[in-house]
C-alpha cells in the first residue's frame, strides 16, 4: 500500500512539473509559434483599445507592477509583471487560461502567439 501511495504522489508531482514554466521558457514557446517578440509592440498592444474599447491596461494599469482592480467586478488583481510578482507566468495552463479569457474580453477573440510573445516580452521588462 505504501508503495502505491509513493507512486501516485510521484506521478502527481511529475504532472505538476509538466506545466511548470518560467517566463523566458513561455516566451521561447510563443516565439517558436510566431517570430521574435518585440517588447515595443507588446507595450503598444497592452495600452491599445480593442474590441469592447478596453485595453489590457484598463484592468492591469500601466505599469502593471502593483495591485489593481478589475474595472467591472472590482476584484483585486495582483501585479502582472513577473519581476514584481514571482507567481506570474510560471504555470503554462494558468497562463493560457488567462490569456484566453482576457484576450476574449479585450479583443473579442483569442490572442495570437505573436501577441502573447510581444506582451510577455514587454512584461518581463517592467520593474
Amino acid at each position: 500500500m505504501k508503495k502505491k501511495i509513493v507512486l501516485v504522489l510521484a506521478f502527481v508531482s511529475f504532472i505538476g512539473l509538466a506545466f511548470a514554466a518560467t517566463p523566458p521558457e513561455l516566451l521561447k514557446g510563443y516565439e517558436a509559434q510566431s517570430s521574435k517578440a518585440s517588447s515595443t509592440r507588446g507595450e503598444q498592444f497592452f495600452n491599445a483599445k480593442h474590441g469592447k474599447e478596453w485595453s489590457c491596461a484598463s484592468c492591469h494599469e500601466n505599469p502593471p507592477n502593483h495591485d489593481t482592480k478589475h474595472i467591472v467586478t472590482g476584484k483585486v488583481i495582483k501585479p502582472l509583471s513577473p519581476n514584481v510578482n514571482a507567481e506570474r507566468f510560471v504555470d503554462q495552463a494558468k497562463v493560457e487560461k488567462w490569456f484566453k479569457r482576457n484576450c476574449n474580453d479585450v479583443l473579442a477573440r483569442e490572442c495570437t502567439a505573436q501577441e502573447k510573445a510581444d506582451v510577455l516580452s514587454w512584461l518581463m521588462t517592467v520593474k
